[in-house]
């Protein structure tokens, strides 16, 4: 099993699981949204708090910002000291240094405001920037918490993979027994026994017995594969039918399962460059602030007019408080959190922050076939019957009766085609299944048996192109021949043209047949197929494009796509599909159609426009508002930025950036 950190470990970017900075989150709101209407409702309704001391509302806003800059922001305050200690300047530094010196700055106005220089005072007292304080601690702590979910999902994952293996194996013994013995004590030759609607243990061959075995976590072929003496079975995979005895081959971490897992652990990485930036601006930013507020200090101390030092203290702080991150902090959270939420509002589940970017600069698409493309149950394509004895309907209809008791996927199909046509199905009696073969029933007194096909097979049509055949016999004489098909989505032709419209290479990756490959590839017009590949294989071809520079996005529904869609620069996963693919991917698509996916890409390109824009107007704030911070008209103009004015910038600065993230919630992605 996954061993989980305990809540105060840190588990990511240095800060503790986020079992533990929710209730910090809390805090911050309860506390922080009646400063922000303490400090911003007088602008907002002047008459609001007509008649209330300043002086009192200061006392209230320290008291209520205190909790949150201390307790609810502590982690985020361990974070900066641990930056400073080890030189390694990151978001965190600029944003705590910022809000530390705006709380500093406001604890001192709040207490001797009174000693402040007339010049920097207000009818009201010292302006205060305890809402800036509360407002940014509750973002930044929001973002982080949404960050570790997208992360915690790769524990999930394994847990999910993990599962898939019975932690118990019936050990058949020498003297023809069963024993239960825990899955880490069988060992290769060992007997054992894998019953019906049991996943099979470990990598083997079959012994005795005979059964259907669902494949599809690793080959993604829909239908369950016949499995008789001799034949592989591998880890993880879901005897149906039969039982079966097997041979163990190979354990514990030298199964094809154990492998996947290892393959989905190590392709786990998380990378948001965009969201990063302010991290690798802060490499200088943060010298630079600190080198002009030190600088503004001595200035003002050396040459400034009387009285110099509370003039030298009060620019130096004016500095740190401009360059005060919130609209740098808020320019990359509020245009992601909006914009997930209008893909949720469309069937796109966004889980990681990250895949918004990639998916915008995505060029090449590789799609899995079997529930990505195509609908993941196979339909009546053709019925071919031999002889003019029989037509199509009544040989439907005969084998339809014969597959009804049986719950195979390929019987569901027969008796639903049959439904379809309207034919009414006659009883069977002494019906028989026998796993690996087919099964039979008398039907009006003639034994029909519902088989894999012998000797040569008709031509089929085109539509059944790459389709399971079976074959009807009625009393051991070939009636004909019936062709199930997985059926493409009606959305998927469609979708692929505007995908690669949209200038992406769309190609195709499966774990099924060449033959069953081809058609869907050909049909959709895609640029590439790829059949008979592995879930390593899926991987590698992820990894050669990369290779190659391409940005790459893997489209998947099931856990033979688990490792391609974590080593995708985006993983894709179709909403109803496996729980590993739905925790292996960035974006998950509720209605499990690939309209969804054009849905997504227009959202991503849409939200990282905005993204720079808000980068921008951020950027553009502090680079006008440090120079005049720190004096640089007063030579000239006799000015100082005004405390007053400076929170004034601030906050419009962060209005036009939250302002311009929720033109999002409108966007038109259909």
């Amino acid at each position: 099993m996954t061993d989980f950190p305990s809540p105060t470990e840190p588990v990511h970017m240095g800060l503790p699981h986020e079992r533990h900075l929710r209730p910090r989150l809390w805090v911050a709101l309860a506390c922080g949204l009646p400063v922000l209407a303490l400090a911003m409702g007088g602008m907002a309704a002047p008459s609001l708090l007509h008649g209330i001391d300043p002086s009192l509302l200061a006392w209230v806003q320290l008291a209520l910002t205190t909790p949150v800059f201390l307790w609810a922001g502590a982690p985020l305050n361990r974070r900066w000291w641990r930056s400073i200690r080890e030189c390694d300047p990151n978001m965190f530094t600029m944003t705590v240094t910022g809000t530390g010196a705006a709380y500093v700055y406001s604890v001192a106005a709040t207490l001797a405001g009174e000693n402040f220089p007339a010049a920097l005072r207000t009818a009201h007292g010292p302006p205060l920037y305890f809402e800036a304080v509360a407002f940014i601690t509750t973002v930044v702590l929001l973002g982080q918490i949404l960050e570790q979910r997208a992360h915690a999902r790769t524990g999930e994952a394994l847990e999910a993979l993990l599962r898939l293996a019975p932690p118990i194996a019936h050990r058949v013994t020498p003297g023809g027994g069963e024993q239960d013995v825990p899955l880490a004590a069988v060992l290769p030759g060992d007997l054992l026994r894998v019953r019906p609607g049991e996943h099979v243990p470990v990598d083997g061959r079959v012994t005795t017995g005979a059964s259907d075995v669902d494949e599809s976590m690793l080959t993604g072929e829909p239908l369950p594969v016949p499995r008789v003496p001799g034949d592989p079975l591998r880890a993880g995979t879901l005897n149906t039918t039969g039982s079966l005895v097997l041979t163990a081959e190979r354990v514990g971490a030298d199964t094809v399962l154990a492998h996947i897992i290892r393959l989905v652990t190590n392709a786990q990485e998380s990378e948001a460059p965009i969201a990063r930036l302010a991290d690798r601006v802060t490499a200088w930013f943060i010298p630079a602030v600190l080198g002009l507020a030190l600088a503004t200090g001595a200035a003002w101390l050396a040459f400034g007019p009387a009285p110099r030092l509370p003039l030298a203290l009060l620019n130096g702080v004016a500095v740190l408080i401009i360059a005060c991150p919130c609209a740098l902090g808020l320019a990359t959270p509020v245009s992601i959190v909006t914009g997930i939420g209008r893909g949720a509002r469309a069937g796109i589940l966004v889980q990681d922050a990250a895949a918004l970017e990639h998916l915008a600069s995505t060029t090449v698409l590789l799609l899995d076939k079997t529930g990505t493309l195509t609908t993941g149950r196979p339909r009546v394509a053709a019925v071919l019957p031999v002889g003019p004895q029989w037509t199509p309907a009544e040989l439907l209809r005969l084998a339809a009766a014969a597959e009804a008791p049986s719950e195979h996927p390929l019987a569901r199909a027969l008796v639903a085609a049959a439904a379809e046509r309207g034919l009414a199905l006659p009883a069977a009696e002494a019906f028989r299944a026998e796993p690996g073969v087919g099964v039979s029933a008398v039907i009006r007194g003639h034994r029909v048996a519902v088989i894999r096909p012998t000797g040569s097979l008709p031509p089929l049509p085109p539509e059944a192109t790459g389709a399971t055949l079976v074959e009807v016999q009625v009393d051991g004489t070939r009636a004909g021949c019936i062709a199930l098909a997985d059926a493409l989505k009606p959305s998927a032709a469609p979708a692929v043209r505007e995908l690669r419209a949209l200038g992406w290479r769309v190609e195709l990756v499966t774990g099924d047949r060449a033959e069953a490959a081809a058609p869907v590839a050909a049909a959709l017009g895609l640029d590439a197929w790829h059949a008979g590949i592995s879930p390593a294989g899926k991987q590698e071809l992820v990894r050669a494009w990369r290779a190659r520079g391409a940005r790459v996005a893997f489209a998947g529904d099931g856990l033979n796509d688990a490792p391609a869609l974590a080593a995708a620069n985006v993983g894709i996963a179709m909403g109803d599909g496996t729980d590993v693919a739905l925790r292996s991917a960035g974006v998950i698509l509720l209605r499990g159609d690939l309209a969804g996916l054009v849905r997504a890409a227009r959202l991503s390109r849409a939200t990282l426009r905005n993204i720079r824009q808000n980068l921008f107007w951020a950027f553009a704030y502090n680079f006008a508002g440090l120079p005049l911070a720190a004096g640089i008209l007063y030579p000239w103009t006799g000015w100082l930025l005004h405390p007053m004015v400076a929170s004034v910038a601030m906050s419009l600065s962060s209005i036009t950036v939250v302002a311009n993230a929720l033109r999002l919630r409108h966007l038109r992605i259909d």
